[in-house]
């Protein structure tokens, strides 16, 4: 009888693609076989590229005659600690009795590399039917879903493109330009700081992100706080007054004036002074009510990026371990594919979203989350979401946005409590967009003394909506805005005149930016993009980002690793090491592009256009070995 192959990322997840197609046999060495059906596993990564020695053995020496080195054909072998299970599944493969391959990786672009090369390596038996295997999530109903509705293999040949030569552009960026700068710099830099020797390392997003954090801690170095003084009057009566805040206008006698630091602000606290002496004894008239109504929605769902703040900001956790915890709750049924950068849903999805949010009902135990989904039922909150900001097929390019699949709790109560804790934020985030939007009374006044506007504004929430659940801080309050009673303001009239009770400076000053931590620098990295200045190309990449979903949390990792970066373990904050910020020196004064956010997501945009078949392959080949070429030719000229 001919075999069926199914073939995953790890051990784990074949157990479950084996419930799911219920097939109860012993576990045999690397592999389940039963009448039907064969299931085996990767771990992680079984092939990798070669070192430029494996090619050469004379390579293995850095030289700068030996430079750049750029292979017509590329060379992988087998990774030593995993060559058994390799060997198992070569053999699975290459069986004759295997009519169809089920292709069940990580359904994501890496997820793609790791079995395309185990494919390459292992040559399957060229009768069989290869298919490939796209979820969303580990639940029963979706695998089966997945293998039913699975591809020819071939429709995800541009994404295998993608794929090959994302790892083609890290290799050869990294060899080359590390080695180029070692042999260039390196004795230089071990004198500086006092070391034997030391060994310079550069990556395409790597160097990106480490220029990210030194520029942002220099500039907080080289701040200076600058004292500057506002002005405040006191209106109305005794007991019943307001307080409103200057600020330069067209028709001010202060516009343009050396005397002011901004526009609300003066240099000196006598020059605040003198301003007040010159408005105390005027007229102050009412000159404007604006009273408005404002509705504030949910915020979108999490991707990856979001969830990864969210946690370092929540439980002072790293990126790499948020994804560790988000990758367990997926493979434990608990939640949708992690590795997405969509925040919202398709809308094949939302048609069904009532048998995610009927399994939390049913199954979760949390007595606060309980208390939410029954005020959703007893106020009839509508879960159709078809026509809202949730649900945008044309922002979702390989997954949705990370939900609650409502199914998994037989394994809940095993889970460690932080796990459980990410999980609840997950499900809490999910249940706020069926909340009716948060609503605000508010109610913006302008005083005008003689064209001198003084102006402040008051604000009430009326129905808290989704913040029930959210519980957020009002992000629309400024911590240095003057907070007036509704009540007061809702008395005035445009035109009225209002009686001046006083006039007061309050001091103000300039602050630093604020350092990364390891969730803010991820969210930095997704939207790397509006670091860019030129607005055409800052729209061309627009979405691209530096790294990707998955390779983020692992660039913050390699960094802190080979000590370029330092986070903190309590509060998760980054700062540079010396070693890190000599680094940046020597690849500022060399190749200053590559710490540019706008060459690392234009790659990255060049890489989604060989998935999306906008662009051929050799096209991508030939423009980042032409680039690589030119930067060695200038930089060997430098030496």
């Amino acid at each position: 009888m001919p075999k069926k192959l199914l073939i995953t990322e790890k051990p784990s997840v074949a157990m479950e693609f084996a419930k799911a197609l219920k097939i109860n046999t012993t576990r045999k060495d690397g592999y389940l076989e039963s009448e039907e059906w064969i299931i085996t596993w990767c771990v992680g990564h079984l092939v990798t590229m070669s070192y430029p020695e494996k090619y050469d053995e004379n390579l293995k020496i850095w030289r700068l005659d030996t430079l750049p080195f750029m292979p017509k054909e590329y060379k992988y072998e087998i990774i030593p600690a995993v060559e058994k299970q390799f060997n198992i599944v070569k053999s699975l493969l290459q069986r004759q009795d295997v009519a169809e391959i089920y292709n069940a990786g990580d359904s994501g672009r890496e997820g793609e590399y790791i079995q395309r090369l185990v494919f390459m390596m292992a040559h399957p038996n060229p009768s069989a039917q290869i298919k490939r295997v796209w979820i969303d999530s580990q639940t029963e109903e979706e695998i089966l879903r997945g293998i039913k509705e699975a591809k020819s293999q071939s429709e995800y040949d541009s994404l295998s493109d993608a794929a090959y030569l994302r790892a083609k552009e890290d290799y050869l960026i990294g060899i080359n330009f590390s080695r180029l700068l070692s042999i260039i710099y390196s004795r230089r830099i071990a004198r500086e700081l006092q070391q034997d020797r030391v060994s310079i390392s550069v990556g395409r997003v790597m160097t990106c992100v480490l220029g990210m954090v030194v520029e942002r801690e220099r500039e907080i170095r080289n701040f200076v706080k600058t004292k500057y003084y506002k002005v405040i009057g006191e209106f109305g009566d005794e007991g019943n007054s307001f307080k409103a805040e200057w600020k330069v206008t067209e028709k001010s006698k202060m516009l343009n004036s050396p005397k002011l630091y901004n526009e609300s602000g003066f240099k000196k606290e006598d020059e605040a002074k003198a301003f007040i002496e010159y408005l105390k004894d005027k007229k102050a008239i009412i000159e404007e009510v604006k009273k408005s109504k404002q509705k504030e929605n949910a915020p979108l769902l999490f991707n990856l990026a979001e969830i990864q703040n969210e946690c370092t900001k929540n439980f002072k956790i790293k990126p790499d371990e948020t994804l560790e915890i988000i990758q367990n709750l997926y493979e434990k049924k608990l939640v949708t594919y992690p590795r997405t950068d969509a925040r919202v849903l398709s809308t094949a999805v939302a048609k069904e979203i009532s048998k995610n949010l009927n399994g939390i009902a049913k199954n979760y135990k949390d007595e606060e989350v309980q208390g939410y989904i029954k005020k959703m039922v007893d106020e009839k909150y509508s879960t159709n979401l078809t026509k809202t900001k949730y649900v945008n097929d044309s922002k979702i390019t390989d997954h949705y946005a990370i939900i609650p699949t409502g199914q998994g709790y037989e394994n809940y109560e095993k889970l460690p409590q932080l796990h459980k804790d990410v999980y609840k934020i997950i499900v809490k985030r999910f249940l706020s967009i069926f909340y009716p939007p948060a609503e605000f009374n508010k109610i913006a006044i302008n005083v005008n003394i003689e064209n001198e506007i003084l102006s402040t504004s008051g604000k009430v929430c009326l129905k808290k909506g989704y913040l029930e659940i959210l519980k957020t801080k009002n992000s629309n309050q400024k911590e240095d805005e003057i907070e007036n009673s509704l009540e007061i303001l809702n008395t005035l009239k445009k035109g009225q005149e209002i009686a001046i009770l006083n006039f007061e400076t309050k001091d103000s000053e300039t602050s630093p930016p604020s350092r990364y931590n390891s969730g803010s620098i991820i969210l930095a990295m997704e939207n790397a993009g509006k670091l860019i200045e030129d607005e055409e190309l800052r729209e061309q990449i627009k979405g691209a980002g530096i790294g990707t979903s998955a390779t983020r949390a692992e660039i913050i990792k390699k960094l802190e690793k080979i000590k370029y970066i330092e986070i903190n373990s309590k509060t998760q904050i980054i700062t540079p090491t010396k070693f890190g910020e000599t680094i940046y020196d020597v690849v500022r004064n060399s190749m200053p592009d590559m710490l540019n956010p706008k060459l690392t997501a234009s790659w990255e945009k060049g890489l989604d256009m060989v998935a999306k078949k906008e662009i051929p392959q050799t096209v991508f080949m030939e423009k980042l070995e032409k680039y690589i070429q030119s930067k060695f030719d200038k930089l060997v000229i430098k030496m």
